[in-house]
């Protein structure tokens, strides 16, 4: 019998704050409602991520908000608020706790924390002492979708694709309506969470202004945080473009890029979505690592080699020498390749 065998409730720490990061668990946990179609699985993150989880429902029965915890950096620590969380996860015995948080022993604790009647999940080998069952060495080199089917199946949830999913409503298309250009369109989206992953303002503009120059209407997009920036791009261009920052809501977005020609971004959220939502995308990759996180065809990655990347700075601390020489010669290139 596998660990799976007599479970009826799983408690999942995924406490990431990245789109991205829940989009790429859904193949796990589709995997797992597989071989699970009846348990009670609960998402531990961050309330934040609520409108994410929210499109997981098909696998994800709750989001069980995440105060924070020592050493998982993501956000400070809810001091107030951790007894009441602690209280409420071990009132409930799940019957595994499984950390799917990444190589952080801190995370190991946290999901030990939750007093279920198994705990299982990623570890570091060294850290703590497994029950190798239910515990996976972290698979640093794989892709992102790849870790967690790995957990999965080695729990006995065999894959069920590598698919990402967005599932959209009449809301979503609605948003979308209020700004989706008259004829064909491309989405360029200059924002990302660091500043290491982010390409200049001005060269993003002169693909923008490429995509024109083909026929294309050209809308750029952002949080409404990202504000600045549109404009920094906007202001640089020759063309006209829209400006789409925080002019929707995340399904919005979603609904958006789902009928946009292709979208030129950065290596953030916006990249993963158009996967799931199956829009064609361009993605620079900078300081970040396209063998954990690029998506094959119609997705294409830019980058170049550079003697220090991928790595794990949010800010360069030298010349940030993989965004200077990447040239929009690349960019276009990829482009006109899809």
């Amino acid at each position: 019998m596998t660990p799976l065998g007599t479970v009826e409730s799983v408690a999942i720490l995924r406490a990431r704050t990245g789109l991205g990061d829940l989009l790429c668990g859904v193949p796990g946990l589709r995997a797992l409602r597989a071989r699970l179609p009846h348990a009670h699985i609960t998402l531990i993150t961050y309330a934040e991520m609520a409108p994410v989880v929210e499109r997981m429902r098909t696998y994800v029965d709750e989001l069980l908000p995440f105060p924070g915890w020592p050493g998982i950096p993501e956000r400070p620590v809810d001091e107030q608020a951790l007894p009441a969380y602690l209280a409420d996860a071990r009132a409930r015995r799940f019957d595994l706790a499984l950390q799917a948080y990444g190589a952080n022993p801190a995370a190991n604790e946290a999901t030990a924390a939750l007093g279920a009647r198994r705990t299982g999940g990623f570890f570091i080998t060294g850290t703590i002492e497994p029950d190798l069952a239910v515990h996976l060495p972290y698979p640093e080199h794989r892709h992102e979708i790849d870790r967690h089917l790995d957990l999965m199946a080695h729990l006995g949830a065999p894959p069920a694709g590598r698919a990402l999913e967005f599932p959209l409503t009449p809301e979503d298309e609605a948003s979308a309506a209020a700004v989706k250009p008259d004829g064909p369109y491309a989405l360029v989206h200059p924002g990302a969470t660091s500043p290491s992953r982010r390409w200049p303002a001005e060269r993003f503009a002169r693909v923008a202004d490429e995509l024109a120059r083909r026929g294309l209407q050209v809308g750029i997009t952002g949080v409404p945080s990202e504000a600045e920036l549109v404009a920094e791009v906007r202001g640089h261009m020759r063309a006209p473009s829209l400006d789409l920052c925080g002019r929707t809501s995340l399904g919005g977005f979603a609904a958006l890029l789902r009928d946009a020609e292709l979208i030129v971004s950065n290596d953030t959220g916006a990249a993963h979505l158009a996967a799931a939502v199956d829009t064609p995308s361009v993605t620079l990759f900078l300081a970040g690592d396209p063998v954990r996180w690029a998506h094959p065809r119609p997705h294409a990655v830019v980058r170049v080699q550079v003697e220090c990347n991928p790595c794990r700075h949010l800010v360069c601390p030298i010349d940030h020498r993989c965004a200077q020489r990447l040239e929009v010669a690349h960019v276009l290139a990829a482009v006109d390749a899809l």
